[in-house]
């Protein structure tokens, strides 16, 4: 109850003021949080050093304060879904090569859009899902039923299908038959059946859902990557489809899947790593 008394303050918060003034109070309550958040600190450094071995520890801190801001307004952003609508987008948020997800649905086969925690992937199944195609998202029971309640309605509010991880195979399957896309975060294991993959030459597990689907379906993955810009506006970035044949061999046929999209995934982290929200750690010691 407490979670969910705290969220509805700060959605009004973010309502009643202009987006600047919200974004600023964001970046002040995430710096308090800096500072006395041991445990999400200390995580967050193991892994951007993990990331980036050459750097001190200067320039780590940096990328630290950076990242707990850019999740601040990151919320920010989720809790004015209401305010999102085509002139936003229209005004807000440059879209790159959208046509990749046309020419995947001419497939018939559906379309699995992969990202992972980094800039702002609720805000991008809003515009994607604003801009005419029918998604369906993959997410995260939370254990307070009325938190869970309030994060679906937000996301099912702008037309996206909010799909339980509990009972993910099935509907995915389901909305995949029916040339639908379907969402999916591909750089967190939640089902203890992970696999076990290189990511910045360290060992880390990741879900294995985005190949299986693929390799199940036939339907094409497409990395997708809502980018904060320093103005605040954003860019949704559409990578190409991963280029895959098949062996036969399931096993071997994931991995090599998944490691080519990790692969992607390593260079937008490079590029955006104050905007990778991994406050845990990573990688497996």
């Amino acid at each position: 109850m407490f979670n969910f008394i705290l969220y509805r303050i700060a959605q009004f918060v973010a309502l009643a003021l202009p987006l600047k003034f919200a974004y600023a109070i964001a970046v002040f309550s995430s710096d308090l949080h800096y500072l006395f958040a041991d445990k999400d600190r200390k995580a967050v450094n193991e892994n951007l050093k993990t990331i980036f071995p050459e750097k001190n520890d200067k320039e780590i801190k940096k990328i630290q304060i950076h990242m707990f801001r850019n999740f601040a307004k990151y919320l920010v952003d989720f809790f004015r879904f209401s305010r999102i609508n085509t002139d936003y987008i229209k005004k807000n948020i440059r879209v790159e090569n959208i046509h990749y997800f046309d020419e995947a649905i001419a497939k018939k086969k559906g379309v699995i859009v992969l990202t992972a925690h980094l800039g702002n992937w609720e805000l991008g199944g809003v515009v994607i899902a604003l801009s005419g195609y029918p998604l369906g998202v993959v997410a995260l029971p939370h254990k307070d039923k009325l938190v869970n309640n309030f994060f679906n309605n937000q996301r099912e509010s702008k037309g996206i299908k909010v799909i339980p991880l509990g009972k993910a195979v099935r509907s995915c399957l389901n909305l995949l038959s029916q040339n639908k896309l379907i969402a999916l975060v591909g750089d967190r294991d939640f089902t203890e059946r992970g696999v076990v993959m290189d990511f910045f030459n360290k060992k880390a597990i990741f879900p294995e859902g985005p190949a299986a689907f693929c390799l199940k379906t036939g339907a094409d993955i497409l990395p997708g990557f809502m980018i904060r810009n320093p103005d605040d506006t954003f860019t949704l970035k559409i990578d190409k489809p991963i280029d895959f044949t098949p062996t036969g061999n399931k096993e071997k046929d994931t991995k090599d899947i998944i490691s080519i999209y990790l692969k992607i995934f390593e260079g937008y982290i490079r590029k955006y790593p104050d905007q990778w929200y991994m406050f845990r750690r990573f990688w497996i010691s």
